[in-house]
């Protein structure tokens, strides 16, 4: 008797912590005073399901089998995301201050600098998605303490195909954009780089998931292995399954081989232009480098969503990591542009000789780079509001919606985005003494670091939320237990 009392005790406290974790109080009811709706009740033995649906449902991937049996690819969602900071917001920042400076005016010499730029795009593409797939198998194997080889395949095509296509689609999209906005006396600043933010997510997730789905029902078409000792005869196969089998075996690979064998002809193209060549020669640190970032944040992301007090973490972080880093690029970009039409590589301004600046002048003063960054700022808190009222219509009952949690929410992306705003104008000052190009050197850095502040950001607001929803259920629980 003791030990059903005990565990109908121990159900109750359960559904009340869900119910605290979502915002939602139960009901008293004339079965007690902490009597919980079953709806609300959460059978210990099918949390870490449910954990796992709620996490492919949260990144909007939950019809994709692939992303539930192929853990890794939650690592290498936030690299390949990254890379429309890494080399679609860089070139079209790049883009929009050879628009601001004219260069692109003449119609021989815009055609060199687009399709040089394309061009560097896709080599860099190739290799960094190859290089996000193996730092994401890494990664994997050291939190899991082994190395799976038969995902090696998979993942390698999927990220290498997904940076190509994403890059290209998007590389001909902010090619348009920029033009456009030259045409119509538009500052591509102030549209090419948010939209090459906004739609990065989309397109790269999207072809993530079909690529990754198409790969892995190819890879489960091939044969089983045969065991001698097995009492089941050897496995019998027609030539229409013999070569559906071999065309599985290496479908993979030969997407891999075929889109890194195009890498000489990118070269080839992109040696029409000396400065993109320069890129391509000596600009990979900062986007290595950035890609590694941004994988540890994926490990970040990979380790907690699957814990309860991080439930509805995955539908949040590419909204912060999103919005810190549109906006940190938006500010870069003007940066650059700004120097290159006062300045000369190399030299800085006379109001812009301290590489570290004081944090007020670089957010409250009348200069003008001082002014974007106080507007920028100032759009953080309407922004997420605004998503945090489309995520409560949309998945209310997936995610904390205390008003403790939305607070400390709205300061984790406050603090990103000033810590982000500060840091690019101390990097585009450092780099421009350098003589290099803030477009290509600060932009990558930056959006991978904003992507590791937000992960981090994020999940410390998860535990704090959690931890004080806990303290005050223990209070409730106290009240409830006490003498009548």
């Amino acid at each position: 008797m003791d030990g059903t009392e005990t565990r109908q005790r121990r159900a109750e406290e359960l559904g009340l912590r869900y119910a605290l974790s979502i915002g939602k109080l139960p009901r008293v009811s004339e079965d007690g005073p902490l009597s919980v709706p079953e709806s609300q009740r959460v059978s210990p033995k099918l949390l870490g399901t449910e954990l796992s649906r709620e996490t492919a449902l949260s990144i909007g991937l939950q019809h994709w089998p692939v992303f539930m049996e192929v853990k890794d690819l939650l690592t290498l969602v936030p690299p390949l995301v990254g890379l429309k900071g890494n080399l679609e917001m860089t070139l079209a920042s790049r883009l929009s201050t050879a628009a601001n400076t004219g260069q692109i005016d003449d119609p021989r010499e815009q055609h060199r600098v687009i399709s040089s730029n394309l061009a560097l795009v896709q080599v860099q593409a190739t290799v960094v998605g190859f290089l996000a797939a193996m730092a994401a198998l890494l990664l994997g194997a050291l939190s899991r303490g082994e190395l799976d080889f038969e995902k090696v395949e998979l993942l390698c095509a999927s990220s290498v195909i997904t940076a190509f296509l994403a890059a290209f689609a998007l590389g001909m999209l902010m090619v348009c954009i920029v033009i456009g906005a030259r045409k119509l006396g538009v500052n591509p600043d102030n549209i090419a780089t948010p939209i090459a933010a906004s739609l990065g997510d989309l397109i790269t997730l999207s072809i993530l998931a079909f690529f990754s789905s198409f790969f892995y029902k190819h890879k489960a078409l091939g044969p089983a292995p045969y065991h001698p000792r097995s009492c089941l005869p050897p496995p019998i196969f027609n030539s229409l399954g013999d070569s559906q089998s071999s065309y599985s075996r290496y479908l993979t690979p030969l997407v891999c081989i075929g889109l890194m064998a195009l890498t000489p002809v990118w070269v080839l193209i992109a040696k029409k232009n000396p400065p993109i060549m320069k890129i391509l020669k000596f600009g990979w640190f900062p986007i290595i480098l950035a890609m590694m970032i941004s994988s540890f944040g994926g490990l970040i992301l990979n380790k907690t969503i699957s814990k309860e007090q991080y439930k509805g973490m995955a539908i949040f972080t590419p909204i912060i990591c999103g919005v810190g880093g549109n906006l940190v690029a938006i500010q870069t970009s003007r940066i650059s542009t700004y120097l290159h039409m006062w300045s000369t590589p190399g030299v800085l301004p006379l109001w812009m000789k301290k590489f570290w600046p004081n944090p007020c002048s670089a957010f409250c003063t009348s200069e003008i780079n001082s002014m974007s960054a106080r507007v920028l700022l100032f759009l953080v808190i309407p922004g997420h509001l605004i998503f945090l009222y489309v995520i409560y219509l949309v998945e209310g009952h997936s995610v904390p919606n205390s008003k403790t949690f939305v607070v400390f929410y709205l300061l984790a992306g406050l603090i990103q985005v000033t810590i982000l705003l500060y840091l690019a104008e101390v990097m585009a000052r450092l780099t421009w003494h350098q003589a290099l190009d803030p477009d290509n050197h600060c932009i990558p850095y930056l959006t991978g670091l904003g992507d590791l502040l937000g992960t981090g950001l994020l999940a410390l607001c998860f535990l704090i939320s959690w931890l004080l929803s806990e303290a005050e259920l223990d209070g409730i629980l106290e009240l409830a237990s006490g003498p009548p």
